[in-house]
């Protein structure tokens, strides 16, 4: 009997590219399928037909011999002759020697390779959560939205109908495997027509279209510790997409944006703040009431205080991370020199410095610190 060309069993064109194909063979898969039609022999060899064409022009090297010598090149009148689906080529060798191995390492005798499994694990999710440095600081519970594929209520993952189930594949017979003989070796190719699974999804579900997924938007209460740091990562497990065919969920990875705060400096869990004073309060010394993030605290400023000294308020920093304790908070103080004086304050520096001498001489940093010490 005659062979229908291959292209015009799948209704596409010679130039179809490779999804086109896909799309073509489903639709046809599905009309022909023998479960849609059991008491039909035609469209079971439809069915038969249109897995064979679409076995050959998935299939780079088939499809390239088919086109130069059509069915002949697979009936002994091509480079394919004795009735072998396979043109020999380097790939098929890898299939060859890859499936002896497999026979050898088979403890258990079977046909070799096991069927490709349709679940597949969820992807992972990325949420960027900005808070303010104090709520960083002390830890805030936010609820969030997110959206994400979860899996279809209606078909609970299967991707079939309700009420239906996927079928075996006819053309594997359920082992999500093809085998042919060639020569002393047997060779075993995914089956191209349920993509290894030895299922076929022929009543898909009219909810997720048989995605088994669907997209929806979903809630959830994060809760940031307090201590924690700029681009932190809080990892909520199960929380990311849903798997296709009911698969494990991935995981939701929420992400801290710290807002800087309006004059305090982290460095760890200290906290670094800069306090200026003018020259009188650092040369007699004062009492200055500072700012801290859990209300005001008093520090006292030492008369002779040099510009550059460091205070620190223990215990007003930041709380330890999933410990207890608290950093410090450490106050620079720098003295500042006025840009402008009134002529009264002009004259009581002058009358000052006629009481102060000072050598102005270069000298070397270490030298020059032993003598500010002496004024000290």
């Amino acid at each position: 009997m005659t062979k229908i060309d291959f292209y015009e069993v799948l209704t596409v064109s010679r130039d179809a590219n490779d999804q086109e194909l896909k799309t073509a063979y489903r639709k046809l898969a599905m009309q022909y399928h023998p479960d849609r039609n059991p008491d039909d022999p035609t469209a079971e060899e439809k069915f038969k037909e249109c897995s064979e064409a679409y076995q050959v022009l998935s299939d780079p090297e088939k499809r390239a011999a088919y086109d130069r010598y059509g069915h002949a090149a697979f009936n002994g009148g091509g480079p394919g002759a004795g009735g072998n689906p396979f043109a020999g080529g380097a790939q098929d060798l890898g299939d060859i020697f890859g499936d002896l191995f497999g026979e050898m390492f088979n403890m258990g005798g079977g046909g070799g390779g096991r069927k490709a499994s349709r679940v597949q694990r969820g992807r992972d999710l990325r949420y960027d959560l900005t808070r303010e440095f104090e709520e960083a600081v002390f830890g805030k519970e936010k609820e969030i939205t997110i959206r994400r594929m979860e899996t279809c209520v209606d078909c609970k993952g299967s991707g079939a109908a309700r009420g239906k189930a996927p079928v075996t594949c006819t053309q594997c017979g359920g082992r999500g495997q093809q085998r042919f003989q060639q020569g002393f070796f047997s060779v075993a190719r995914t089956c191209s027509v349920c993509g290894g699974t030895g299922t076929l999804i022929v009543d898909p579900c009219q909810t997720c279209r048989g995605e088994t997924r669907v997209q929806t938007e979903h809630s959830i209460l994060v809760k940031v510790p307090a201590g924690v740091e700029q681009d932190t990562r809080i990892r909520y497990q199960g929380e990311g997409e849903a798997g296709k065919f009911a698969g494990p969920a991935g995981d939701l990875y929420v992400v801290l944006n710290v807002k800087a705060h309006k004059f305090f400096e982290r460095d760890g869990d200290d906290l670094h703040c800069v306090m200026p004073i003018s020259f009188p309060q650092a040369a007699l010394g004062t009492e200055l009431e500072i700012q801290t993030l859990e209300g005001e605290a008093t520090i006292k400023i030492p008369e002779g205080t040099q510009s550059g000294k460091e205070f620190k308020l223990r215990g007003k920093g930041v709380p330890h991370l999933n410990s207890h304790g608290k950093g410090d908070l450490v106050i620079e103080i720098r003295v500042q020199t006025p840009g402008k004086l009134s002529k009264q304050q002009k004259e009581l520096l002058r009358q000052l410095s006629e009481t102060m001498v000072v050598e102005n001489t270069p000298t070397s940093r270490g030298l020059f610190d032993k003598v500010k010490e002496m004024f000290t």
